[in-house]
């Protein structure tokens, strides 16, 4: 399918003599309206779960990447000791940013979905966590481990392998996820559009043939029919992304204390995306409307 310059002008500035061939109103009409604004307005969701889906993999991504846990299991009377011990060994590992003991009150805020806020640790065997934090360049994993083996027999490093790369995979997946549905809307407006022109065509046809009879082309008969869809379609995804971003900027934005919660809506440019998606409408349509019309008038004949 080519469209030259003067065609696709001639497309989209419109003819009232061939316009008049296309029902501007009623039950087809404003269904082809409604269905392009519900699927822009699923889009538009859609999309903002993709955004966040990709912000969301890459923040944990940094954050797990450069983070690490060693907990200290020891009898009371040697945890702190041993505490001390690992620290010590922390301070001097070449690539170690930070490192520091959880106190109490944090270690009984992680423990506390599973136990209850009240729960007591000086009643319990809880083990130290000590955070541990690279730097950009990293440090030899191995070395830190055989050292905290020799120093710190208590020490257990956790460098949340187990836990990073499902995750981030889980994200990852999530955001091709949403692309596959933003393609499979853009599918259904495809095939909405073709129905639709379809109908109109057959609801037409004698005055289609009217058409043909005082020298009317097919091209132009079509042009009439593609130019009134992807105008609809345009229009009715327009609104629906209207509607679509008002309803994601009243959702709530993730604070500092969101956790893993990144939050739905757009951030910086990514309120300009959506923008996109009556674009897409519209070439949809035109691609839909042009093969529907080109293949209803061959059965016309």
């Amino acid at each position: 399918m080519k469209f030259s310059i003067s065609e696709l002008r001639s497309l989209f500035i419109g003819d009232k003599q061939a316009d008049r061939v296309v029902p501007v109103s009623g039950l087809n009409a404003q269904l082809t309206l409604f269905a392009a604004g519900a699927m822009a307005f699923l889009a538009v969701f859609v999309l903002a779960l993709s955004l966040a889906s990709g912000r969301l993999a890459a923040r944990w991504g940094d954050e797990l990447a450069r983070t690490s846990t060693i907990r200290i299991a020891a009898p009371a009377g040697e945890l702190a000791i041993q505490t001390d011990a690992a620290l010590r060994v922390l301070e001097t590992t070449a690539g170690v940013e930070s490192a520091r003991a959880l106190t109490d009150e944090e270690q009984q805020a992680l423990l506390s979905p599973w136990f209850g806020a009240g729960i007591d640790l000086r009643s319990l065997p809880v083990p130290r966590l000590i955070e541990v934090v690279e730097n950009p360049s990293g440090f030899d994993a191995e070395s830190l481990r055989l050292r905290l083996a020799a120093e710190v027999p208590a020490a257990f490093w956790d460098d949340h392998t187990r836990w990073h790369a499902p995750l981030v995979q889980a994200a990852n997946r999530l955001r091709l996820l949403g692309w596959i549905a933003i393609f499979l809307i853009g599918a259904a407006v495809g095939a909405m559009m073709f129905l639709a022109a379809n109908v109109a065509l057959a609801v037409n046809a004698q005055v289609v043939a009217v058409m043909r009879l005082v020298g009317a082309t097919d091209r132009y008969i079509a042009e009439a029919f593609i130019r009134r869809f992807t105008i609809r379609a345009f229009i009715g995804a327009g609104v629906g992304v209207i509607f679509g971003m008002l309803a994601v900027l009243l959702l709530p934005s993730a604070g500092d204390d969101a956790g893993f919660f990144i939050g739905l809506r757009f951030q910086g440019a990514g309120w300009l995306a959506p923008l996109l998606i009556p674009v897409m409408a519209g070439g949809v349509a035109l691609i839909a409307t042009h093969i529907a019309s080109r293949r209803a008038l061959e059965a016309l004949n």
